[in-house]
């Protein structure tokens, strides 16, 4: 296969999916529901988010005889994601899809998913969230929202313009930086990392000008923004996985009749699970493409990456007790231990 021609397959693939979802972001048929939720995201029209939530309202419209329903505001037309929480606080919106950094403002320990070099794989992610998804429902809870699924984002690697295999690399390399994350921050602090902060509508112009040379993504966001027309590397191990979820404010969600709120919540987490998967396989399409289109794959040796994980649990350890608990933080290294020790031990 031409290197390229992966490329501008799964390019055409995201281009015809933009057109075929260009339809309204909420269901037309029928009248307005009694109970309409207004949820915002970041995700873009014609995305494989928005389809699914397209096709989860219509189907909770259905189910509930259109007495719920909901208004869907996806590329951002609502604002930021601190500004979209303003707005539920306020009572102009109901909800939204949150990356992991939107969870942290009102549900901070849910980041401890998203740690640099903690989950290594989908099935560890999974065993983490069997283990502690309980309390972060109910944390969610408390703090007024109801959390209706996951929707992750997936493993995130570095694209860059120079070559990272160590911590002494990532110190050299002008890398952007998420206004505003407390884990990024901290791992940038921890791994001398000089940081740029930028908003991400500007982080392709400042790629461009050469005013950052690496940058932070999953796969497939990598294409999606078209960053990786601007890199020439890439880490082979996930410095982090990012997550999100799918919230409703529960003084909302608390006027919906009790056998509606249970129908809601089950169509819900049935699309928003497949939805994860869906995610998992564009990732993976993305990465094959990726490394077909001539990235070039940089992979640590064993020291350098013994002193990568090093400084990791420095970054866990600083955040402890701070961003989430302590004895979260633990039963997620327990749980993770046990099952590394179990791939290991010979049958």
């Amino acid at each position: 296969m031409n290197r390229s021609h992966a490329i501008k397959l799964l390019m055409i693939g995201l281009i015809a999916v933009a057109v075929s979802m260009a339809a309204t972001t909420e269901t037309e048929a029928g009248s307005k529901p009694k109970h309409l939720l207004k949820i915002a995201t970041l995700a873009p029209d014609g995305s494989t988010w928005m389809r699914v939530m397209n096709e989860m309202d219509e189907e909770i419209r259905t189910a509930t005889g259109n007495a719920v329903g909901f208004k869907l505001y996806p590329n951002m037309v609502q604002g930021d994601e601190k500004v979209v929480l303003r707005r539920i606080r306020n009572g102009q919106l109901h909800g939204g899809g949150f990356t992991g950094v939107g969870l942290g403002e009102f549900a901070p320990a849910a980041r401890v998913l998203e740690l640099p070099f903690l989950l290594r794989t989908n099935e560890e992610v999974d065993l983490v969230h069997q283990a502690i998804d309980e309390e972060l429902e109910r944390i969610m809870l408390e703090s007024g929202y109801v959390f209706l699924g996951w929707a992750e984002v997936g493993p995130v690697y570095l694209f860059t313009n120079i070559p990272v295999r160590s911590q002494e690399d990532m110190s050299s390399v002008k890398m952007w930086l998420w206004e505003g994350d407390p884990i990024a921050e901290a791992m940038f602090d921890v791994f001398k990392i000089p940081p740029i902060p930028l908003s991400i509508p500007h982080v392709m112009t400042s790629l461009q000008t050469r005013m950052i040379d690496g940058v932070y993504a999953s796969p497939y966001a990598c294409i999606a923004l078209q960053w990786f027309t601007r890199v020439t590397y890439m880490s082979d191990i996930p410095v982090s996985h990012a997550t999100g979820a799918l919230v409703v404010s529960k003084k909302k969600f608390d006027k919906i009749p009790p056998e509606h709120q249970e129908t809601v919540r089950s169509i819900a987490r049935r699309h928003l699970d497949a939805l994860v998967q869906a995610t998992r396989k564009e990732n993976a399409d993305a990465l094959a493409a990726i490394t077909e289109n001539g990235i070039q794959i940089v992979s640590p040796d064993a020291e350098q990456l013994a002193t990568l994980m090093e400084h990791a649990e420095r970054v866990w350890d600083q955040l402890a007790d701070d961003l989430y608990p302590r004895s979260l933080l633990d039963r997620v290294i327990a749980t993770l231990e046990l099952r590394r020790a179990d791939a290991t031990t010979p049958e």
